[in-house]
């Protein structure tokens, strides 16, 4: 297989491969593109937990990516973890050197052992400054509610938050519905012009480590292949829904889900 296009990750390591740039990459890898990446902080995690977060000099990150796409220029970019406001400064002043339209934000922000990812000064720049030169941002529910300062108990609750971020200054807003308390999964995109409910089954498993990054993931490799916004997320959910439908069940934790459904290895390699 020859890599469809270039997807460029700017985001935080996961050790236990699960989330971060690791589960980034395979998503990438296994929609068939090819990643190159950005660490914006090196984490030292299992399946239970984090136990400390390292993060790279602004100066480095600057570095990483304005290096890369000097000789490789992304058909997309998909940012993860941003720990502080000299980060998020630094990439979107890289951002505006890198000519492409199709950047997916999954504003990380707590980990699902509930461990803070992100400082109190880089939330208000997420919201202040960057999610006006992205694309798409792909909130979870927890991550909505900070980032609006509202409760989410409903779809409707998704809806009214997702047009806060529009006023706020968003493109488009895909808001996962996984936090809910309902048999089934609703994650809700909208803009200025749309509303768009995607209902999915929802399974029941503990293993959802990684789920946040690798659905935008997804979307900016669909998108990076020329699939239009709204296929893009509903091709993201799909394969982030099969992925959890496996239930690896690895680690003692909250494991990760399985990135690689969507593969089938030639026979030879079996």
């Amino acid at each position: 297989m020859i890599p469809k296009s270039k997807v460029l990750i700017i985001a935080g390591s996961d050790s236990s491969g699960g989330a971060g740039i690791q589960a980034d990459i395979k998503t990438v890898t296994s929609l068939g593109c090819y990643a190159m990446t950005a660490i914006t902080a090196v984490t030292a995690q299992n399946t239970t937990g984090v136990k400390s977060i390292i993060p790279i000099k602004p100066k480095e990150i600057l570095n990483q990516i304005e290096f890369t796409v000097k000789d490789l220029k992304p058909n997309a970019i998909k940012i993860g973890m941003l720990h502080s406001a000299k980060v998020i400064s630094v990439v979107i002043k890289s951002l505006k050197k890198i000519n492409t339209k199709k950047i997916v934000l999954d504003p990380v922000m707590v980990a699902k052992g509930g461990t803070k990812l992100i400082n109190n000064a880089a939330i208000a720049d997420i919201k202040k400054k960057l999610i006006r030169k992205i694309l798409l941002i792909t909130p979870n529910i927890p991550e909505a509610e900070l980032l609006t300062g509202t409760k989410i108990n409903s779809v409707n609750d998704m809806i009214k938050a997702g047009q806060l971020l529009i006023n706020d200054g968003a493109s488009n807003v895909l808001i996962k519905g996984g936090h809910l308390k309902s048999d089934q999964l609703s994650d809700v995109l909208l803009n200025r012009k749309i509303i768009k409910i995607f209902k999915s089954k929802k399974y029941k498993s503990k293993n959802t480590h990684g789920t946040g990054c690798t659905l935008s993931s997804a979307i900016a490799t669909n998108l990076s292949c020329g699939k239009d916004l709204i296929k893009s997320c509903e091709l993201g959910i799909k394969y982030v829904n099969e992925a959890i439908k496996t239930n690896l069940n690895f680690g003692q934790g909250k494991g990760p889900i399985n990135h690689l459904n969507s593969i089938t290895l030639n026979k030879k390699f079996n």
